[in-house]
């Protein structure tokens, strides 16, 4: 089976980039999508129940990742092609190429904004991120 990871965050460029997996899905069978949304780590301050966990934060934290990951998998399902869904904690590139080797995924696909060489500079970028620490191919969608 053809395992395809797509970085999903919500954006016009993600959704394009799902747009294009699941093109590359109906085009090869036996693929799989997994869509992976990454929340990058904080530090919450707030009331905590015995155990340690703050089960306002997480369910809040739960309901806000179903509300951003839904448009998404409607429209995997609506095209009929198989997929997992699926949310992550913590550095948003290191996430994403694990995950991609965790599922033995061939290629990575995800949405870019299309900054200038200056502001990835400057900023640094997801993209330019995931393009260096993955070891299977990514195709960035603008």
């Amino acid at each position: 089976m053809l395992e395809i990871l797509i970085a999903f965050d919500g954006s016009d460029p993600a959704m394009r980039a799902l747009r294009y997996a699941i093109g590359l899905a109906k085009e090869h069978s036996n693929t799989r999508l997994h869509i992976v949304f990454v929340h990058e780590a904080q530090i919450f301050i707030g009331s905590a129940t015995a155990d340690g966990t703050d089960t306002s934060l997480g369910n809040a934290f739960r309901e806000n990742i179903d509300a951003l990951l839904r448009p998404a998998m409607e429209v995997a399902q609506a095209a009929g092609v198989a997929f997992t869904s699926g949310a992550l904690i913590g550095e948003t590139a290191k996430c994403i190429t694990r995950r991609a080797e965790e599922l033995k995924c061939s290629s990575i696909v995800m949405g870019t904004r299309g900054m200038t060489a200056f502001g990835n500079l400057i900023l640094g970028s997801v993209a330019t991120q995931v393009v260096h620490l993955a070891t299977v191919p990514v195709t960035l969608v603008k």
